[in-house]
């Protein structure tokens, strides 16, 4: 990349996007091709992504790479010509900075789409226009409803196979219109597109005159990134405790974490939790020295005017805003280990820096993802959703993820095996 691409990258702000959809919708190729036209991607990796190996010099055009390779970077996935891990890539405008997921399509890949788009603020779903709205398509449309992902565009490729047609598009435009409107989706945008040939990524095209929006770049570039995070209650779950116990610093405790939400400064008063114990701030360390005021995500020290207990695995909040204490939650769940879950079973829930040791009181409902009805449940299978209440061994200091995505969301872990296999929003 150039000088001023790097000096862009220090200076405009950053968008996370995710792309989803079903297997061989083109969300590689829609990567590759944003890669290429923003000038993203070095010149080795053009070279080394040539369709016609053996060729030496410069490529000489878009037409000549494979831009699914941009992105599929491990032998699976070049061999079997799909998407298996979430890749990531950058790329950058004068007007932004992007850090986008690339998110497997297949069923069985369900649990990397959630990984990729558990810190994304806004989502590209891909839908083949032969096909139209694909189950797959629906599961992750459900989970990106779920993990409150402000902005959905809904890209509908492929137009140049269906000769361009208005009325493929309007058809899936509705579809998609219909199934987000029954989970709450306010920010909605459709666009037709070919990625193979640049038809509305980042030019117009000749061939989509008949639609009137922006492309999906310039959409990209003005989408709202105001996610409000240190607007909210401030929470900062501890990660380390600091005691250097050093001759220069004989009485130095410190309280180091990423702030999770919210704003904090010199002077604040603060309460720990779960011991309720309530303090002063005194210092916000860093390591580019001392700040008045820190905000999320913004990784600190805090020294406190009292000595006070406090571990790993608490959380300090203002006094006037604490987190809730619960001793059962209800969340929903997307399952994505091999063996169900069921009633009774015990796990662990990772929250933030805390584990806590949880059972499976009941199964409320599980979710159909054709038509978001609630059907009853006794257990959930692989890559199922639905709603979970469980009963913790100790309180969990935690808020309702619509409220605030980091202290609202957490992982399953199976106490046998050590895996991971589920992530749930509480409610």
């Amino acid at each position: 990349m150039t000088e001023v691409n790097f000096k862009l990258a220090e200076e405009v702000e950053l968008l996370r996007l995710v792309t989803v959809g079903s297997v061989d919708d083109g969300k590689s190729t829609l990567i590759g091709r944003l890669l290429v036209d923003t000038k993203g991607a070095f010149e080795d990796q053009l070279l080394a992504v040539r369709k016609q190996k053996g060729q030496e010099g410069q490529v000489a055009s878009a037409a000549e790479i494979d831009l699914a390779m941009l992105t599929d970077g491990l032998s699976a996935e070049r061999e079997q010509g799909i998407t298996i891990d979430v890749a990531y890539r950058y790329f950058a405008t004068p007007k932004r900075k992007f850090i986008m997921a690339d998110c497997p399509g297949h069923e069985q890949y369900t649990r990397n789409m959630v990984t990729g788009a558990s810190t994304a603020s806004a989502a590209i779903i891909l839908i083949d226009a032969r096909n139209g709205v694909m189950p797959q398509t629906k599961r992750h449309t459900h989970i990106l409803g779920l993990l409150g992902i402000p902005h959905l565009i809904v890209a509908v490729n492929k137009m140049d196979l269906v000769g361009f047609d208005q009325a493929v598009f309007e058809k899936i435009r509705q579809d998609m219109q219909a199934y987000c409107e029954k989970q709450g989706v306010k920010d909605l945008i459709c666009i037709p597109m070919s990625a193979l040939d640049g038809d509305m990524v980042a030019v117009r095209g000749d061939h989509l005159g008949w639609y009137e929006g922006k492309t999906l770049l310039e959409t990209l570039e003005t989408l709202s990134t105001l996610g409000g995070i240190d607007a909210l209650p401030f929470r900062l779950p501890v990660q380390l405790v600091n005691r250097p116990q050093t001759a220069d610093l004989p009485d130095y405790r410190g309280f180091m974490g990423t702030i999770a939400s919210g704003t904090v400064r010199v002077g604040d008063r603060i309460v720990a939790v779960p011991s309720g114990n309530t303090s002063t701030v005194k210092e916000i360390v860093t390591f580019d020295g001392n700040l008045e005021e820190a905000f999320a995500p913004q990784s600190i020290t805090l020294t406190l005017n009292d000595e006070i207990d406090i571990s790993r695995g608490d959380m300090i909040t203002h006094v006037e805003q604490k987190a809730r204490d619960a001793k059962e939650i209800t969340a929903n769940v997307c399952w994505i280990g091999s063996e169900p879950l069921s009633e009774r079973k015990k796990y662990l829930i990772k929250h933030t820096t805390n584990s806590v040791k949880a059972v499976v009181n009941s199964i409320d409902f599980r979710r159909d993802i054709h038509t978001l009805d609630k059907d009853a449940a006794d257990e959930l299978a692989m890559n199922e959703i639905g709603q979970v209440t469980f009963k913790l061994q100790k309180p969990l200091h935690c808020d309702a993820y619509a409220d605030n995505r980091v202290t609202g969301s957490f992982i399953l872990i199976d106490t046998f095996t050590n895996n991971t296999v589920g992530a749930g929003m509480i409610i």
